[in-house]
């Protein structure tokens, strides 16, 4: 299928004659055989099944299978979040030794993942600017560089990365772009077709769309040759030991390597499983993804503008606006749209930015973004408090900054909520 529209909605599963026309929840934790040589070919990888719901889901991998078309890869596995996701796509290729080039501009979450947990496993991380110039980019990667991590568009900070600057550089050191598409989806940003290798997902956000079930996913274009750097990926390219000596690439090929090895060896020793009922409740999500995104979109684009020309606010960063730094960016990579998210700074700070949230009827302050509901938070005090200051300005997050997820709540109803939610400071 190739339009996305179609494939949200019918994607992934095609039910046969007298068969459920809505996607069954396999909720089993293990499957029956009629022979343990059955079973044991299963485990061999010798042939496809199931048998234990930890590593594999009817109902999860045809919701990943929705998700692989929408991106167009070759192979996709749902999570138990995002930040499974996050970590499941690094540590499937780099382990005790190696080095990995990040933007700097990213979630706080995963920001926290890659310079604390991951720093304690023996990865290192070098976080550079989305803005930086190609001579610091070259300078970031090492010898033992395996890949490089960015954002479409960055949680809070929604700077726009420059994917096919990225994807060239990663290249040239034989490194795959691993690139987080969560507040784009593939509706607005399809990241394979500009050179990224790999893409993940928070589908707690859009993609779930209604605050249902936390979940993430991780989709591999199957592009990236990894025999060709044989010796920088010996994960993918020699022998499992841990699993019975199969060499990934050579049973999978390009287009199934990464994301068989990240099941077979990854979810089976970690377990960070998505469960079939909130696989169940991500489709229902998806189903709708093509026309909410349209709403998020339209609703920030107005809100944004509104607030572009308020006494009050001292800035608006938001990439549909034309004076917005990465607005040329936008443009060449989300030519319709980027996302619901508009950031910007209330004038008199953290105090002026808590009453006016505080005024707010129609968005909920919450922990949340990217929701059929709109929501706002204060990220500085919130999911970006246990970063430094300097942390926090690395990674776009000023004290002043708000984020207001617009929900596909009626456009003029939350433009009116936002300007009586001013005149209350």
């Amino acid at each position: 299928m190739a339009n996305l529209d179609t494939t949200c909605v019918q994607g992934g599963y095609r039910p046969g004659n007298g068969e459920p026309r809505q996607i069954p929840i396999i909720q089993s934790t293990t499957f029956k055989y009629d022979t343990g040589t059955d079973m044991g070919k299963l485990f061999d990888l010798e042939a496809s099944g199931y048998f234990y719901s930890r590593l594999q889901n009817p109902t999860c991998d045809t919701v990943a299978a929705k998700i692989c078309a929408l991106e167009g890869g070759t192979a996709a596995m749902l999570t138990s979040s995002g930040q499974a996701a996050s970590f499941f796509s690094i540590f499937n290729i780099a382990q005790a030794g190696d080095h990995v080039v990040s933007s700097s501009s990213i979630y706080g979450g995963t920001f926290n993942l890659f310079n604390v947990t991951m720093r304690k496993m023996g990865i290192e991380f070098t976080f550079i600017s989305p803005d930086c110039t190609d001579e610091e980019l070259e300078a970031a990667f090492r010898p033992n560089t395996k890949a490089v991590f960015g954002e479409t568009v960055a949680n809070p900070a929604l700077t726009v990365l420059d994917i096919e600057r990225f994807a060239k550089a990663a290249h040239a050191h034989g490194c795959p772009l691993i690139i987080d598409n969560t507040f784009a989806t593939p509706i607005n940003c399809r990241p394979f077709e500009w050179g990224a290798d790999i893409v993940t997902h928070s589908t707690t956000k859009y993609m779930d769309g209604h605050g249902s079930a936390v979940g993430g996913c991780i989709v591999d274009s199957g592009k990236f040759d990894w025999t060709k750097y044989a010796d920088k990926f010996p994960g993918l390219c020699t022998p499992d030991e841990s699993y019975h000596g199969i060499t990934y690439t050579e049973r999978f090929g390009m287009e199934g390597a990464y994301i068989t090895k990240a099941t077979a060896q990854l979810m089976r020793d970690l377990g960070a499983t998505q469960s079939p009922q909130s696989a169940y409740y991500l489709n229902l999500g998806l189903e709708s993804l093509h026309l909410r995104m349209k709403q998020h979109c339209k609703n920030a684009q107005a809100v944004a503008e509104f607030l572009a020309g308020h006494e009050k606010i001292s800035w608006v960063k938001y990439c549909g606006l034309k004076g917005d730094k990465d607005y040329a960016l936008a443009q060449k990579y989300m030519p319709n749209g980027s996302c619901g998210v508009v950031s910007f700074g209330v004038k008199g700070g953290k105090a002026a930015a808590e009453k006016f949230m505080e005024a707010l009827t129609i968005a909920a302050i919450e922990t949340h973004v990217a929701d059929a509901r709109s929501c706002c938070l204060h990220p500085a005090s919130t999911t970006h408090r246990q970063l430094s200051d300097e942390e926090l300005v690395a990674c776009g997050v000023t004290p002043d900054l708000v984020r207001l997820s617009c929900g596909i709540e009626g456009t003029e109803d939350l433009v009116a909520d936002v300007a009586q939610a001013l005149e209350k400071i």
